[in-house]
């Protein structure tokens, strides 16, 4: 378990995150009136009823089946499980922006990758072999500049993403519809143990909560709702992807689409998200230039004296054979190129990445310059 909270602390945490009727509005609300959950717990019927609860969130606080709390305390026990709560540094900052935000987050794995910057990767769970392909090879690309894949551990193109991103070292996290006790669907497991090894998973659900159909569309939003930006890899017209997407607009977050084949059913889905405005994307350079800003604003979102998940050493020689060669003066790609014997294309594409990273800064004029 986390090291700021007590495990009676969490036991409130919980067992207000088990009270029906009880959501973020409402939590919130408890909090502002009577501090911590401990309080809450302690205030009364009376008290309760004055603050506008309903009869059956009052039944549960008044008589908690502590039994279904013990399970989860019982799980948080072991090693590496973790109970993130909306009042921990830990929790995502993004996260907190969405209305509907979880109370709590059960976690299994490395919780510091929950603020580094996250890009999400869905799509069809029968995707061709041209679409796993694909999400293989863009989260790869996004891995090593430094953001870290959120995908939702089923089959199809989400299991292709956390391939992508741990195939180069990079962090991975997977969101569940049920309790974390089990992994699902079971033919993942090994996948979900080779996440807990760097990256993570996570679930709102818990212990013991199995995966219904309803549940998953709830995981959906924090998926999207973690992430800078949401990538569509081939997805039917009634894919659960479009969930995603549709939750990723709703979120103010930046919604990508491969397109594909008129032929391909698996493709409408993301050319309907592009005629609705989702950015057309042929190559991971696509999506870096339009997420630059957004990552810029985002790392204001996470500074909270952690690193933010970019890596800003260990470059490989390329990189640092151009950061060499910029000095701290204002550069164009040209001036570039001359210096370092690097193609046009190559020099751009490594500087939108670095820009990314958060190491130099694009002016007006095609001018770049070292900040870092």
């Amino acid at each position: 378990m986390g090291e700021r909270s007590s495990e009676t602390e969490y036991q409130y945490w919980l067992g207000l995150h088990h009270t029906p009727g009880i959501g973020a509005v409402t939590f919130r609300r408890l909090l502002e009136t009577f501090r911590t959950p401990a309080d809450v717990f302690r205030a009364g019927r009376v008290t309760l009823e004055q603050f506008g609860l309903d009869r059956r969130s009052i039944d549960f606080i008044c008589a908690p089946d502590w039994h279904q709390i013990d399970q989860d305390i019982a799980w948080l026990s072991e090693p590496g499980h973790h109970l993130i709560t909306l009042d921990d540094p830990e929790y995502p900052a993004l996260l907190k922006e969405i209305p509907d935000v979880p109370l709590v987050l059960y976690a299994c794995g490395h919780t510091e990758i929950l603020n580094s910057i996250q890009f999400a990767v869905v799509g069809s769970r029968n995707p061709s072999v041209t679409g796993r392909r694909l999400a293989q090879e863009f989260s790869s690309q996004l891995a090593e500049s430094g953001l870290t894949i959120t995908s939702g551990l089923a089959l199809g193109i989400d299991y292709y993403s956390h391939i992508g991103a741990l195939d180069v070292n990079g962090g991975t996290v997977a969101v569940l519809g049920n309790g974390l006790d089990k992994i699902y669907p079971a033919c993942h497991k090994e996948l979900a143990q080779r996440i807990t090894v760097s990256g993570l998973i996570i679930s709102e659900y818990p212990v013991g909560t199995k995966p219904l159909p309803g549940n998953f569309p709830r995981r959906n939003r924090i998926i999207s709702g973690m992430s800078v930006g949401v990538l569509v890899v081939e997805a039917a017209l009634q894919s659960g992807s479009l969930i995603t997407a549709r939750q990723a607009l709703e979120q103010g977050r930046e919604v990508f689409a491969i397109p594909g084949s008129i032929h391909n059913p698996l493709a409408r889905g993301c050319h309907a998200l592009i005629r609705q405005g989702a950015k057309l994307v042929e190559n991971v350079h696509d999506i870096l230039e339009e997420l630059t800003p957004l990552v810029q604003a985002a790392n204001v979102l996470t500074c909270n004296g952690k690193s933010n998940g970019i890596n800003q050493s260990g470059l490989d020689a390329d990189y640092q054979l151009l950061l060499d060669n910029m000095g701290y003066e204002p550069v164009t790609v040209d001036i570039l190129v001359n210096r370092t014997g690097l193609t046009a294309d190559v020099v751009s594409s490594m500087l939108l990445i670095l820009e990314l990273k958060g190491i130099i800064d694009s002016r007006p004029g095609g001018i770049y310059m070292r900040i870092k």
